[in-house]
């Protein structure tokens, strides 16, 4: 046989070209296929069908191409044309397996763009068939007390469905401000970006548990599968798993053997340690992490540790609330050991429990800064577990402290991806925009936190910061004028405290913090220190030198004492220089503000630099140092991470020991574009 024949009889006959159009086809169709049956909860086997068939079909199609012809009146046995008529019979054949190829390659492209499309919430991508929202479980149990147990069952049973990467799962933070059974599930399935829904309810009674659960498809509101377990305590676990196990099987979800094994695993023995360990999970769990809140599931997790010593969950979750606490008001020793000690005891007893690795990330983070560190830990963690949300947020942060803006902030979005409605992430991501100078960027991220929650303190404490930080006091009063005010939140007195500042309205500033301290919890040392000296402040820029001198005096005494016990805290040391500042106390003022910068030097804090500049800057100003004020502030104004802006230089009275330099004026003028007023 003469195979160079028989290749140019191949290529005569159209049969490369028949082989081309086939490929293309059946690769198109597999893939259709892929992402259709799914959503139809076609089983999988009927997929494998397919791909067998098309793979079956190939040599059949071959052979048909062979002795087979497209004609204009139709097809041919290759045999049968006029042979008068063959070759431009062929170029007819030929012309259609083109079109055919062309037509199938432009479909092919088209899926392969629609699957790329970034982000569902932008640009309405498709919802993914196999994504899931757990709604909270209503509690009824008698005693309300018990709501924490309900919120914990839910949680556990989304953190485990989150551990199937099959799967996309929603955050429990972006879930706990709906009810426990919404009648509008489609506007909540819009919002969250999913295709179903798993409601439930728990009741507790002594030592039993009653568990009700449904899950219910968002497109039709049609319930798949339903299911109620009574169980004691003791075997709470055998629920959250065949819970998560039958919705994984419902979804069609693939299940790894180590993902099989996750779905099973009991975290503890002991009934009384998980009924602490979820007291604690109830605490820590939510948007915002307080120090209260933090101290309060940090002795839930404590007592559930006591309970079971070889509960590793409970030890990592115990380390994170030890960080969280040591990162925001006691950068004591004592607790930096806490931390460490909890998170060697988490990863001695499972090394690969995921939560104990993100423990050992925010332990790096916040409490060691090793960020090169917390970020090769969060990175293998968000691999290992792509639907949490809290390995990209936390990578965010990292990416922050390292000065690299644009990447926190595409951390964030990715963060949001899995939990839209988290209101910590958006303002995050928006405090990091403001940093960056990108006003129009922020707004639209805290716009979207109020939209979830328009009476949040915190994320108007932020809103109100980019109005200042732009001059438009204006707004920033009809914000703040939404707040319900809490002594203890730091960042809405400071943010008040600053609007009265900006405002001159030093009289009512007095007013406010002498009813902020009345009203302060005594336990919190460093709130307490701070709020005397807003009050001295306020006080000296009001005339009453004598009173402002007596807060500044308690606000410097209370500092050293915080100062003893946290000699490493910058946040501590920097208080305390302008407590000594108000007290005309020059050289120990600078040189603890000097001290500071060191402090964040050491730790790699590269991100909260700018801001401790700018108060050794008000501190020379002060001094009478203007050559170096100035010649610090013409950079910051123009540094990412800075909050310096040239309308808080025209309207912050920090900046009056300036106001007569000649080179001062020219910082006051904005050279940047704003945002166009509401």
């Amino acid at each position: 046989m003469n195979l160079r024949k028989f290749f140019a009889e191949l290529k005569r006959r159209n049969v490369y070209r028949a082989a081309v159009a086939y490929g293309v086809v059946a690769w198109f169709l597999t893939q259709l296929t892929t992402q259709v049956f799914p959503f139809f909860e076609i089983p999988k086997a009927s997929i494998r069908l397919v791909v067998i068939v098309l793979a079956l079909g190939f040599p059949i199609a071959m052979c048909l191409a062979w002795l087979y012809e497209f004609t204009p009146a139709g097809i041919v046995r290759s045999e049968d044309v006029d042979p008068a008529r063959v070759r431009s019979a062929r170029r007819f054949t030929g012309r259609i397996l083109d079109f055919i190829i062309i037509g199938v390659l432009l479909l092919v492209i088209a899926m392969l763009i629609y699957q790329r499309v970034p982000s569902r919430a932008e640009t309405g991508e498709t919802i993914p068939p196999k994504s899931i929202a757990v709604l909270p479980f209503e509690n009824r149990s008698e005693d309300k007390a018990n709501a924490y147990f309900a919120d914990g069952i839910q949680d556990e049973i989304l953190t485990r469905l989150s551990k199937v990467t099959d799967l996309r799962v929603i955050s429990r933070t972006s879930t706990q401000q709906y009810k426990s059974a919404p009648e509008n599930l489609r506007e909540i399935g819009k919002q969250l970006g999913v295709a179903h829904l798993l409601e439930g309810s728990v009741q507790k009674v002594g030592n039993t548990v009653h568990v009700n659960v449904q899950l219910i498809r968002v497109a039709t509101d049609e319930h798949l599968w339903a299911e109620s377990y009574n169980r004691n305590l003791d075997d709470i676990f055998s629920v959250e798993s065949e819970v998560a196990g039958a919705i994984a099987d419902q979804l069609n979800a693939r299940l790894s053997g180590a993902e099989r094994k996750e779905l099973a695993d009991k975290p503890t023995k002991n009934s009384e340690a998980y009924d602490a360990y979820l007291r604690g999970l109830a605490l820590s769990e939510r948007s915002y992490v307080l120090d209260a809140d933090a101290t309060k599931a940090m002795q839930s997790f404590e007592n559930a540790v006591r309970l079971d010593p070889n509960f590793a969950l409970a030890w990592a979750r115990l380390s994170k609330a030890h960080s969280i606490i040591f990162q925001y008001s006691d950068a004591s020793a004592t607790r930096r050991d806490s931390a460490r000690e909890a998170l060697q005891k988490a990863l001695q007893l499972q090394p690969n429990l995921l939560e104990a690795q993100l423990a050992e990330g925010y332990y790096n983070y916040r409490v060691a800064h090793d960020y090169d560190r917390a970020l090769e830990i969060f990175q293998r963690v968000h691999l290992k577990w792509p639907n949490n949300p809290e390995a990209p947020r936390a990578l965010a942060l990292v990416a922050r402290r390292q000065t690299r803006w644009d990447e926190s902030l595409t951390h964030s979005r990715e963060a949001l991806e899995l939990d839209p409605r988290n209101l910590q992430t958006l303002t995050t991501a928006s405090l990091t925009a403001l940093s960056m100078h990108q006003y129009e960027k922020a707004l639209q991220f805290i716009d979207r936190a109020l939209d979830i929650a328009p009476t949040d303190n915190s994320a108007l404490a932020v809103k109100a910061d980019i109005y200042q930080a732009l001059g438009r006091l204006d707004q920033a009063d009809t914000v703040l004028a939404r707040m319900q005010v809490d002594a203890s939140n730091e960042t809405a007195v400071g943010s008040i405290v600053h609007q009265r500042t900006l405002r001159h309205d030093y009289r009512s500033g007095v007013a406010f913090m002498q009813s902020s301290l009345a009203k302060l919890d005594p336990a919190l040392r460093l709130e307490h220190a701070e709020w005397l000296f807003y009050l001295a402040n306020f006080q000296q820029l009001d005339g009453d030198a004598a009173g402002a001198k007596s807060n500044y005096t308690q606000c410097r005494d209370e500092m050293k004492s915080l100062l003893r016990e946290q000699p490493d805290n910058p946040k501590v040391m920097s208080w305390l220089a302008f407590a000594h500042a108000g007290l005309g106390e020059k050289e120990s003022a600078l040189k603890l503000q000097e001290e500071s910068l060191e402090k964040l030097q050491n730790a790699n804090n590269l991100f909260e630099r700018p801001i401790y500049e700018e108060g050794l800057a008000q501190l020379q100003a002060q001094f009478g140092d203007k050559d170096r004020a100035i010649t610090a502030l013409q950079r910051l104004l123009s540094t990412n991470g800075a909050r310096v802006t040239p309308a808080l230089l025209r309207l912050d009275p920090a900046w009056n020991f300036l106001r007569d330099d000649p080179r001062f004026p020219a910082l006051t003028v904005d050279k940047t574009p704003t945002p166009a007023k509401p």
